[in-house]
């Protein structure tokens, strides 16, 4: 039986993912803003992470993510839940680097093409968490099955996002929803094949709108 792949991700408003944890966990390109998550998560995320991190499950992790897993995790007391469901699980990491992987049950993963030989696979769900640079080349493959995206009401204005450069268009349906006390919002979605488009409109363009969208094709709008 074929493992699912699910995406799990923090994001603010304005759909950052860098950093939620803690004010080291992820300076790179001067962010700032490292630990936005500890004041704004509440008990919608909290049951969330339950849920996904409750049964069996394998992680799924670019390099950078690991690195940052690798370097707490292994070190917290097995007393934490978390470390010691992750210390169990089996961690994939797709990587081109050669440099060692040192986490206990970890396997390195050349591409795209190895990902889907896995997924093919007998074993646990695939679970991603962080790993931005994963899912544009996910969708455009086809491999991610579902997405859970953890929203804390809170905007930081830079740094990076969940889907970043080279994503397709994509639909998605929604699976569940819910809203937390603290204003955050957890969504089960599953993408729905591709982006399709319409139009509002009734009527025929005026005159004035056909002018305007002359000055968009010539650039001077």
């Amino acid at each position: 039986m074929a493992r699912n792949i699910i995406g799990a991700a923090f994001l603010s408003l304005d759909g950052v993912i860098q950093g939620p944890g803690g004010p080291e966990e992820d300076m790179s390109g001067g962010f700032q803003y490292g630990g936005w998550l500890a004041h704004a998560s509440d008990e919608a995320i909290e049951e969330q992470i339950g849920k996904l991190f409750g049964g069996p499950f394998d992680l799924l992790l670019g390099r950078r993510t690991y690195d940052i897993f690798a370097s707490y995790w292994p070190f917290q007391p097995m007393e934490n839940p978390i470390a010691a469901t992750f210390a169990s699980a089996g961690k994939f990491v797709l990587t081109r680097s050669d440099a060692p992987l040192d986490w206990q049950g970890s396997r390195r993963l050349a591409g795209m093409d190895a990902l889907a030989a896995l997924k093919q696979t007998d074993g646990p769900d695939l679970v991603i968490q962080g790993s931005s640079t994963l899912y544009p080349q996910l969708l455009e493959r086809g491999l991610l099955d579902r997405l859970i995206t953890m929203v804390a009401p809170v905007t930081i204005g830079s740094g990076k996002r969940l889907f970043g450069e080279g994503t397709p268009a994509r639909a998605f349906r929604a699976v569940s929803q819910r809203i937390g006390s603290g204003g955050c919002v957890v969504s089960e979605l599953e993408p729905a094949g591709d982006l399709r488009t319409g139009t509002f409109a009734t009527q025929e363009p005026s005159e004035l709108e056909m002018a305007r969208r002359e000055k968009v094709q010539a650039g001077t709008w």
